[in-house]
């Protein structure tokens, strides 16, 4: 590991109330996705799973980028192996392909707070994530075609989020594209000042956190289980959900609460 700090994780509790669990790139300048990162990131989405105290995690970076995607230079390095890199290479991308899926696949939802460039797997890594919300100064890009080297496995993340055209657009040309293009693709939710970024995000987080955490995972999970089904099967999956859904503590209160006009007392997220 090296001496610089790759990942910081402000403790749940700490970071801001109602169990936002923030976790900031912090490899300055391009806060590149190295193996060593990716590991520190899945180990920390790891410990959230199972940290009741966690209900939503926000990631973040430090400096003027978000992400400039995967290290170059020590791919490049590694092409002395005896391999060729052969192996560092399916190392690099089956940790990258377990991070991206461990972030859809997670129980809490985990939002991006992009500000300047996310680029390669660094834009994939916000297409992997349940909500973003970028800086009016962030820009985007998969610019791997600029170098001979096609961003395939951004191009899933991209292509379950965009529209399959904007997605091949982004994949083909290498072009960066502002926030408000990002909008419009799909592959950011809001875009807002960048003086306010944090304050909105943590905003939107709280909100989030503030709901019954297993209806979150209930619900994060059935989204993206139906969403890989064809049409019938997907409204008889998300049918049986929903009648677990009602069965369930949580939503007995909250339906009660509701007719009562009351606020809700979750039991469950306790």
């Amino acid at each position: 590991m090296a001496d610089i700090v790759s990942l910081k994780r402000d403790n749940a509790e700490e970071a801001a109330p109602g169990g936002v669990l923030r976790l900031t790139l912090s490899n300055p300048p391009a806060n590149l996705l190295s193996l060593e990162v990716m590991r520190d990131m899945q180990a920390e989405l790891d410990r959230a799973r199972d940290d009741s105290a966690v209900r939503v995690v926000v990631i973040c970076a430090s400096g003027k980028m978000f992400c400039a995607g995967h290290d170059l230079k020590q791919m490049t390095a590694h092409r002395a192996d005896a391999d060729g890199g052969k192996a560092y290479f399916e190392e690099t991308f089956d940790t990258c392909s377990k991070l991206m899926l461990s972030i859809v696949r997670h129980p809490k939802p985990v939002i991006a707070q992009v500000d300047g460039v996310a680029t390669a797997a660094g834009c994939q890594l916000v297409a992997s994530c349940d909500l973003a919300i970028a800086s009016d100064q962030a820009t985007f890009g998969v610019n791997g075609i600029n170098v001979g080297l096609f961003c395939t496995t951004p191009g899933v993340a991209l292509v379950r989020g965009l529209k399959p055209k904007h997605a091949m657009e982004m994949l083909l040309t290498g072009e960066m594209v502002d926030a408000a293009t990002a909008k419009d693709f799909g592959l950011v939710n809001r875009v807002v000042p960048r003086e306010y970024l944090n304050q909105i995000v943590t905003k939107y987080a709280q909100t989030i956190a503030s709901k019954p955490a297993s209806t979150l995972k209930l619900g994060k999970e059935a989204f993206y289980r139906q969403s890989e089904m064809n049409l019938a099967a997907a409204y008889g999956y998300a049918s049986r959900v929903m009648v677990d859904n009602l069965l369930a503590a949580d939503a007995k209160e909250g339906i009660s609460a509701f007719i009562e006009k009351r606020k809700p007392d979750w039991k469950a997220q306790e």
